[in-house]
């Protein structure tokens, strides 16, 4: 289970909107930037926005959790944002080559491999499941 530091910004009806607060996300070390184990810290980074999750405690707004997510979630989201536009990227530029397209094709189809990918882990509808609880 991966866990990250968040402040409540909003809550109700078992919900809560979240904000990240400025730690790192494993709370081990404050080396995140060079760290593969803090996924979910980055994934909340400063600049992201409140992330809405479920959350079985009596909260309100300031209240500090601790948010909690699967690693085979956030293996999931990377494959699903990564691996699935690159693996089609990949596709697009070898049926284009084989078509006899040449390079040019082959570019065009890479980037229409690309973007394929991404509007279906869009259109996927998969999100992560996250929960927070109290610290």
């Amino acid at each position: 289970m991966i866990a990250a530091p968040v402040r409540v910004v909003s809550a109700g009806n078992g919900r809560a909107q979240v904000a990240p607060t400025e730690q790192s996300g494993c709370g081990g070390c404050q080396s995140r930037s060079s760290c593969g184990v803090s996924g979910l810290g980055k994934y909340f980074s400063g600049n992201r926005k409140t992330v809405e999750v479920m959350c079985d405690a009596n909260v309100r707004a300031g209240d500090e959790l601790q948010l909690h997510m699967s690693e085979g979630d956030l293996l999931k989201a990377g494959l699903l944002a990564y691996l699935l536009p690159t693996v089609l990227a990949l596709v697009g530029a070898g049926v284009a080559a084989t078509a006899g397209l040449g390079d040019v094709g082959a570019v065009l189809g890479a980037a229409n491999g690309m973007a394929a990918g991404f509007l279906l882990g869009r259109w996927s509808g998969w999100t992560p499941q996250m929960s927070a609880q109290k610290m």
